[in-house]
């Protein structure tokens, strides 16, 4: 038998940052969500040398080699990473957060380390860049709003962890041939945009303190529906110069208009898209916004997912099903 480890972590929804582009100020923050869909799963197993197998295999290696320098290790750990699975990548779900946490949290627990706090995790994978909302939602899941960072600052400072009313639905909408940014790509784009106007950071960061935190404390799905929409609209409009207005493209803009044409309220497009949120009171509403969507986008990756109110499981277990690592290229 092989001792194992298994980590089950949630998916992102960003929606929206509070400010870019003013060194002196804090950089980046916001807020956003933790769902249960779709997800990822990783395995860890002891064996004779490292191997990687399943989607996203290369990226799990690199995050390997971070943490094993990170923590000075001569070597790449002597185990098989087995990504049983992901969604793609570069949909606005914040998947690479979410694989480097789970490979570092999985790493640590298989070789017995101490408890790591969100930001020692993202800091042995090289995840402390910009926003946090997916390193904090990785270990604490639910409602997260952060404040962005200072410079020198390592991780920008939790502001606000809510969990959700476990009623209510996020359906996800993602058409398969359009992709968000991200890499070089993505900081090209920050580079290149305009700074966002302190006036429109106080707004922003006046309607999440007022009406949108408040609401989710108090289950008030109307208010927050609406305030994640006029959020979400508001700090999108700050990458009107690169995607055409709030929302990445005429395609996505049309679904969030076809929903909204529709009754459907608390709508917006996660990170970069083109992952579309909607937000349902319960599954039977989930299932009407479903349908709703499907009719403008039919081929379109579609989940519903529930609010992750708890942070990413990680199970320790025995496996009879050892790896034959000396078989399996070492990606």
């Amino acid at each position: 038998m092989s001792h194992a480890i298994t980590v089950h972590a949630a998916s992102r929804l960003h929606f929206g940052l509070l400010s870019f582009g003013d060194r002196h100020a804090r950089q980046y923050g916001g807020i956003g969500a933790m769902v249960t869909r779709p997800g990822l799963i990783v395995r860890f197993t002891h064996c004779d040398a490292f191997a990687t197998s399943g989607p996203l295999a290369e990226r799990v290696h690199g995050f390997a080699r971070q943490w094993a320098n990170y923590h000075r290790f001569d070597e790449l750990p002597h185990c098989a990473i087995d990504v049983l699975s992901a969604p793609r990548e570069h949909i606005g779900l914040g998947v690479g957060t979410q694989l480097a946490m789970a490979t570092a949290a999985g790493l640590s627990a298989l070789h017995h380390l101490p408890t790591q706090s969100a930001g020692e995790l993202a800091a042995s994978v090289g995840r402390t860049g910009r926003s946090a909302v997916g390193t904090y939602g990785f270990t604490l899941g639910g409602l997260i709003a952060e404040r962005g960072k200072l410079p020198g600052e390592p991780l920008s400072p939790l502001d606000c962890h809510l969990d959700l009313p476990p009623d209510w639905r996020f359906v996800l909408i993602a058409p398969r041939d359009v992709a968000g940014i991200a890499n070089d790509q993505e900081r090209t784009a920050f580079a290149n945009l305009p700074a966002v106007p302190a006036a429109v950071t106080a707004d922003l960061t006046r309607l999440a303190r007022e009406r949108l935190l408040p609401a989710a404390a108090q289950g008030d799905f109307a208010t927050f529906a609406a305030s994640v929409y006029q959020y979400g609209r508001h700090s999108g409009e700050c990458f009107a110069s690169l995607q055409g207005g709030p929302y990445n493209g005429p395609r996505l803009a049309a679904l969030v208009a076809h929903l909204r044409s529709h009754g459907v309220i608390g709508v917006g497009q996660s990170s970069w898209g083109p992952t579309i949120y909607v937000l349902a009171r319960d599954d039977a509403e989930a299932q009407q916004v479903a349908a709703l969507s499907r009719a403008q986008e039919p081929d379109a990756d579609l989940w519903i997912a529930a609010p992750a109110n708890q942070g990413a499981r990680i199970e320790e277990h025995a496996s009879d099903l050892a790896p034959a690592c000396e078989q399996r290229p070492a990606r």
